[in-house]
């Protein structure tokens, strides 16, 4: 692993954060306490582990150590984030916004397949309602960015599963990434130019 690429994994994480930031920002005034926390929760826990992730990363192409921990934690963390994100996301969409907080017991499982399930449906979700909210803005366009982020996602999550100890395939996994997270941030960008603070949705 080269410094290089240690390094440019901290570019979709910051792409993410803006992409997070202005998104939380500009639904926050449609959002019940207990959606907005959902969505919140898990976008900082998606950031997070994507930050861990890069750090680790970092650390072990500085030669300075290998911090496992930050490394094992990225999978539970993010896929939790993606799945308690888009419950978030998607209670805006599908139920009327009240200013009820709603607790959720954390489920316990063993198996790491659980947390593929997460990420597969959170991702969807996430992704899928900014689309959705993009077509009652009438912005097609932008609905088009955000499902070609979310193809960039599917596409991050097969090469995740090949060898990434081949550079090769860590420099294509990386370059997807940044592509993807470069689109949602666009997405998010652009919906906010267009109002979406201050959009209402109409079911």
């Amino acid at each position: 692993m080269t410094l290089t690429m240690a390094i440019m994994d901290f570019i979709p994480v910051i792409l993410f954060l803006m992409a997070s930031m202005t998104l939380l920002h500009d639904l926050y005034h449609m959002m019940s306490k207990g959606a907005f926390a959902l969505l919140a929760s898990g976008l900082i826990m998606i950031s997070t582990a994507g930050f861990f992730k890069a750090t680790w990363k970092l650390l072990y192409a500085l030669n300075i150590c290998d911090f496992t921990a930050l490394n094992n934690c990225f999978f539970p963390m993010q896929s939790s984030g993606f799945l308690i994100g888009a419950i978030g996301i998607t209670a805006l969409l599908f139920f009327r916004q009240k200013s009820t907080v709603y607790a959720i017991a954390p489920a316990v499982y063993s198996s790491s397949m659980l947390f593929v399930v997460f990420t597969i449906l959170g991702t969807a979700g996430i992704w899928g309602s900014l689309a959705y909210i993009a077509e009652k803005m009438e912005k097609k366009k932008t609905a088009v960015i955000f499902i070609i982020s979310f193809v960039c996602m599917l596409g991050m999550g097969y090469l995740s599963s090949r060898d990434f100890t081949d550079p090769k395939m860590n420099w294509i996994g990386e370059i997807v990434n940044v592509i993807g997270m470069t689109m949602l941030w666009a997405g998010i960008r652009s919906l906010h130019r267009d109002g979406l603070e201050t959009f209402e949705m109409k079911r």
